[in-house]
């Protein structure tokens, strides 16, 4: 096992990083004055909800630049702001934990999240609802803020429960649209699932150790039984699952693509599904005390790294392909954080390097979606390279960038994840490693499939009619949304070789421990590149023979073989979860409403109906004439003689 991150003491912070809750009280003060301003700010409150954004992205900035004079040691820090919750032996602060993993986080979300926000500046131009759009971005941001900064577990489970919040909202951005509803209850009721594993991991922790502090528990996790810290782990995994969209809670994920594409690269890129790979790094002096529980982590993000791959090939929506891509993407990293002492650090790479390239592939699908009559069906493209040459050379960067094209940011941080598989030994190298490899092979394939039927071939759209009924008018973006689409260009090409050569292993040490440099595993690591390399060319050049050497068809082939249907319906996940989980869920509540109103209600209502019945028919002897109740008295006496008789002779 490798050395314990260092902890250090942990310091109170000073200076700048004093100021450090502005971070998320400046958007959410946007957020809240958006909400309450009403009509009154629909002309310019666009523009607070980024300045909000991009005024703590400045602050984000000066912290990070002030954390880098101080050692390794002193650079995990906190802030206690007030005494949130004290009951009994329960004292929960609502306080901060600034370190190098806060911090990162705290830079991308507030970096692309300024981008994105900029970008929708132009993006929601014409839309009624532009101010309730930017404030609920706004209150997105606060909440993942407050989820990668809080100090201890409770903190951490308030900004994933406004993660959750939020996104209900901006899915279901467009609330006369029936299929936004539907995604935005999915997303919601499905991270529910993963909320649950999460909060009893919590009530674990607190239950063992008393206190849910992280510098407490991470201390202390030692005390707590081998069996409990798998659970632990093992209901961790399944909140990040929720979260991230990974395996078997996957399926709301694609459909999310129903909110407005901003959106879109704002969950897939940067925020809310990078929240579980967060909590698995952020809880790894948990995870190196169990084997088994990282084992479960990887196998899932091998599963989950595979499916995505997978049903990407077969999808015609440019959003839902990208969707997909995203749930493979995040695959890797979990499958990163699932190694351990030699991934944790790995994991974090992929995920900044990702954020940068999908967060410009989305936004270039909707630059194209802008030109397009907001249509997403690329069978409809096709030509656009010519007509929106800015959004083609940005997206072509993104694109290489996410097949790992050599020296882009994918190419140090994907195969990175992949050479770590490879060092496992025995069959965990094999399994983990040629998935990851084939995954690969996958992206390549799938995203130049993307690339040709998008931006090559024949100009399909000029003998099309729009989904409104509106000819195809394609053009570029306005400055808005083309200049942040150039910066996460040069983030998709520079990104990943700029953070290598900075030291980001060595910058995370303090928050993850040193990565350790694995020796041996099943392949040599100088061989591994270049099989990963061999994987994606394969994949380009057969999407270059299936789809770039001859015409696309605008209508959708229905015979196809099985494997491609069983994409198409996404590898059956919503059948599963339909038979498995849903349909048995309806059933007990309706044999629950039954035994409710038949057997509880029933037997109440039954008792008081005997008891009515019976007292009715009781007063029916009260008749007030003197010769009934002598009556009455006699038939006693005889009964009392009768059986006293019986008594005594028998």
């Amino acid at each position: 096992m490798s050395a314990p991150p260092i902890e250090g003491v942990v310091l109170p912070a000073s200076g700048a990083a004093s100021l450090a809750w502005l971070l998320f009280v400046l958007p959410a003060a946007g957020a809240v004055i958006l909400f309450l301003a009403g009509k009154r700010a629909n002309n310019a409150g666009h523009w607070l909800g980024v300045a909000t954004v991009v005024a703590s992205f400045v602050l984000g900035l000066v912290i990070f630049f002030e954390t880098l004079g101080l050692s390794p040691a002193e650079r995990t820090r906190e802030i206690d702001l007030f005494s949130w919750i004290a009951s009994g032996s329960l004292d929960i602060s609502f306080g901060l934990r600034l370190d190098p993993l806060s911090l990162t986080f705290v830079l991308l979300i507030t970096g692309v999240g300024s981008l994105i926000h900029i970008y929708s500046v132009g993006y929601m131009s014409h839309d009624p609802g532009r101010r309730r759009f930017f404030a609920q971005l706004n209150l997105f941001i606060a909440a993942m803020l407050i989820l990668v900064l809080g100090n201890n577990f409770v903190m951490l489970y308030l900004g994933w429960e406004g993660v959750g919040l939020a996104s209900y909202l901006l899915i279901g951005f467009y609330q006369d649209r029936p299929a936004a509803a539907t995604a935005a209850k999915k997303a919601f009721l499905m991270n529910r699932v993963g909320d649950v594993g999460l909060a009893i991991a919590i009530f674990l922790i607190w239950l063992n150790l008393g206190t849910l502090q992280y510098a407490e528990v991470f201390d202390r996790i030692g005390e707590v039984p081998s069996g409990t810290v798998l659970a632990i782990t093992i209901l961790l995994l399944l909140g990040a699952c929720g979260k991230s969209g990974q395996f078997p809670l996957q399926s709301w994920l694609p459909d999310a693509m129903e909110g407005p594409t901003p959106v879109s690269a704002l969950i897939h890129a940067a925020t809310m599904v990078t929240a579980g790979v967060y909590l698995i790094a952020r809880t790894n002096p948990i995870y190196d005390l169990t084997e088994t529980g990282r084992l479960v982590v990887a196998l899932v993000g091998v599963v989950t790294l595979l499916i995505g791959a997978i049903i990407g090939c077969a999808y015609d929506d440019i959003k839902k392909v990208l969707a997909y891509s995203t749930v493979s993407q995040i695959g890797y990293m979990i499958l990163a954080v699932g190694l351990g002492p030699a991934g944790y650090a790995l994991g974090i790479f992929h995920l900044l390097t990702h954020g940068f390239f999908k967060a410009g592939l989305f936004l270039g699908a909707g630059s194209v979606m802008h030109a397009m009559n907001d249509d997403v069906n690329m069978r409809n493209f096709g030509g656009l390279a010519r007509k929106m040459p800015i959004t083609f050379i940005t997206f072509g960067l993104g694109y290489l960038a996410l097949i790992g094209f050599p020296f882009l940011s994918g190419y140090f941080s994907k195969d990175a994840i992949i050479e770590a598989a490879f060092a496992q030994d025995g069959w965990q190298g094999w399994v983990f490693g040629l998935t990851a490899t084939l995954a690969a092979g996958l992206t390549a394939f799938y995203m130049t499939r993307l690339m040709i039927m998008t931006f090559f071939g024949e100009e399909r759209w000029k003998h099309l009619k729009a989904p409104d009924g509106e000819s195809y008018h394609p053009h570029e973006a306005p400055p808005t949304m083309t200049i942040p689409m150039m910066v996460l260009a040069v983030g998709s090409v520079f990104g990943g070789f700029t953070l290598s050569a900075l030291g980001l292993n060595q910058w995370l040490e303090p928050s993850l421990g040193p990565l350790e440099e694995l020796e041996g595993g099943v392949l040599p690591h100088a061989l591994v590149p270049w099989l990963v390399l061999l994987f994606s060319a394969l994949g380009v050049l057969v999407a270059y023979l299936v789809v770039g050497r001859r015409p696309t068809p605008v209508e959708r082939p229905q015979r196809v073989s099985l494997p491609v249907r069983a994409a198409r319906a996404d590898l059956y996940a919503n059948a599963v979860n339909e038979t498995l989980i849903a349909r048995p869920g309806v059933w007990l509540t309706r044999a629950l409403v039954f035994v409710d109103n038949r057997g509880v209600d029933g037997l109440v209502n039954g008792i008081a109906a005997g008891l009515g019945g019976s007292s009715s028919r009781l007063r029916r002897l009260q008749t007030g004439f003197v010769r009934s109740y002598a009556l009455s008295m006699l038939g006693g006496s005889v009964f009392v003689v009768a059986a006293l008789l019986a008594v005594r002779f028998a």
